[in-house]
């Protein structure tokens, strides 16, 4: 790797480490540049997802605000998105890519929709539910699991656009404004990475470029810190607007690439 292609990398990693602090799907960012540089494709995944990690972890503590009050519900659904990041894992490792990627524009354009439907689909459930909100257990909280562990699975396989799907299925079943659900996208998020890396130090160590890691780590550390300090102020108009444009580049690309 070439002194620019490393900076090349480095500055992926910040641009990935930011965009996933406030929206998800910077992976769209580092991993063609990673494939640009000449890692193969399954190496490029592992690298990034272990890269990626850091800046998970500055942007979930730059929303530690709005974390507050969700411990109890993080604590059901953490469990769910660490067996679905195995699972993610496994996939990568032993199934074609082409059997997943197929499915991965329909998850994408189904959270799309679910993003920018959010505000009608709650005010409907409040206008049936008698302007009370729901309790998240039984049912709710059963769709909750599902949904941590199938994202979860995602982003241990690809993880581009994981946190649109989280977003467009947490926003659909629980009350509560777009900031907080990106706090808990982060956090889940955070631990779905940090599982499947640690699945492929373990699994799949020879696959690891050290380097590319190493620079993508440095880079969305500091890019996560940075987009969650000023992204966090965003006003839910302008967020969710965000979300369902990445979300539909991802679909782009992914189809046409």
């Amino acid at each position: 790797m070439t002194g620019w292609e490393m900076v090349a990398v480095a500055a992926a990693g910040f641009a990935a480490g930011g965009i996933n602090a406030v929206v998800g799907s910077g992976t769209l960012v580092s991993f063609p540049v990673l494939l640009a540089v000449g890692l193969p494709p399954v190496p490029a995944t592992i690298s990034n997802s272990l890269g990626l990690v850091a800046g998970n972890l500055s942007g979930s503590i730059g929303y530690r605000r709005e974390l507050r009050g969700q411990r109890r519900l993080l604590l059901r659904l953490i469990p769910a998105s660490i067996l679905g990041a195995l699972t993610g894992a496994f996939l990568l490792l032993h199934l074609p890519a082409e059997a997943f990627e197929t499915v991965v524009p329909v998850l994408i354009g189904l959270a799309v929709v679910l993003v920018a439907g959010q505000p009608l689909l709650q005010r409907r459930l409040r206008r049936a539910a008698d302007g009370t909100t729901p309790p998240v257990r039984g049912p709710r909280l059963a769709a909750l699991f599902a949904g941590a562990y199938v994202t979860g699975a995602y982003g241990g396989y690809f993880a581009a656009s994981q946190g649109v799907l989280q977003i467009g299925i947490f926003g659909f079943l629980l009350h509560e404004p777009l900031q907080r659900l990106n706090a808990l996208k982060n956090v889940l998020t955070l631990t779905v990475n940090t599982v499947a890396a640690g699945a492929y130090v373990v699994v799949a160590t020879e696959r690891i470029d050290w380097v590319a890691a190493g620079l993508l780590a440095v880079g969305s550390l500091v890019g996560g810190a940075v987009s969650s300090r000023y992204g966090r102020r965003l006003p839910s108009t302008v967020l969710r607007t965000a979300i369902v444009v990445l979300g539909i580049v991802a679909i782009v690309v992914l189809v046409t690439g």
